[in-house]
């Protein structure tokens, strides 16, 4: 019943045309979407602002081919619980994170600050491509972003975090809304098995701005049939096209 209602809401609202960078922590001016004419290939003529989208040579996502074996840094999650806020913003679902934690990476702390979701996932590994991803943004004392990359295939086992976030999915574009009596614990979007690969990137919305670290785990997670669905009723594309390597070096973590 509920997918029946999320797919006749997704008929009845466009929930495209409201400007939001996903991937930044403050929102942009200028409308952008992921189709059309204001759609990823003109990104970088809409706002002065967004000239990165195109002249960016450091761009993201990526297509990873090869990688580089490296001692890299381990990760260390340290997330408390909290309760509950969810946004549907108008590009995609964001989890409000100010409050949970942090990641280290080497000897620098990152604060997590929010959580959202792309469908399909934005990185291709080896020629493949995943359903769907979600991207865990930290930043540090400096300000400097480190984009945790947790992938999604579909399967027959639904996802337990997924299923709770679902269960309160805003289904248009709305403010924030705290569920207190919800605590969620946002380690279970991490898999068991945290090796990664790391390069040197930029946010995947406009502006596109470039010195993003991005940390992409390697085993894929599953979520159900049901519940990719669910969000691609919503968004049923998301995804920027994978921009060109260049000059930039891919290192794993194993």
């Amino acid at each position: 019943m509920r997918q029946t209602w999320i797919l006749i809401t997704f008929t009845l609202f466009n929930l495209y045309p409201l400007a939001y960078a996903a991937d930044q922590a403050h929102p942009t001016k200028s409308h952008w979407s992921y189709q059309g004419q204001t759609g990823p290939n003109t990104w970088g003529d809409l706002s002065q602002e967004y000239t990165t989208c195109k002249l960016g040579k450091h761009q993201s996502p990526i297509h990873i081919e090869t990688a580089t074996p490296s001692p890299l840094p381990k990760l260390t999650f340290d997330y408390q619980p909290i309760p509950l806020t969810i946004e549907n913003n108008g590009h995609t679902i964001k989890i409000d994170a100010e409050k949970v934690g942090t990641l280290t990476l080497g000897e620098t702390p990152y604060q997590l600050k929010q959580i959202h979701f792309h469908t399909p996932a934005e990185e291709i590994i080896q020629k493949q491509q995943f359903d769907m991803v979600a991207h865990l943004v930290h930043q540090n004392s400096e300000g400097k972003l480190a984009v945790v990359a947790a992938l999604f295939n579909k399967g027959s086992t639904p996802h337990p975090l997924i299923a709770t976030l679902w269960d309160v999915l805003p289904l248009k574009m709305s403010p924030a809304q705290t569920h207190a009596q919800l605590k969620i614990d946002l380690t279970q979007l991490l898999p068991e098995d945290k090796n990664y690969y790391t390069y040197e990137g930029s946010l995947t919305t406009p502006p596109c701005a470039e010195g993003v670290k991005w940390l992409i785990l390697k085993q894929p997670q599953t979520i159900s049939s049901e519940q990719l669905t669910t969000y691609q009723a919503l968004y049923p594309h998301s995804a920027r096209p994978v921009q060109p390597l260049n000059d930039r070096t891919v290192f794993s973590s194993n």
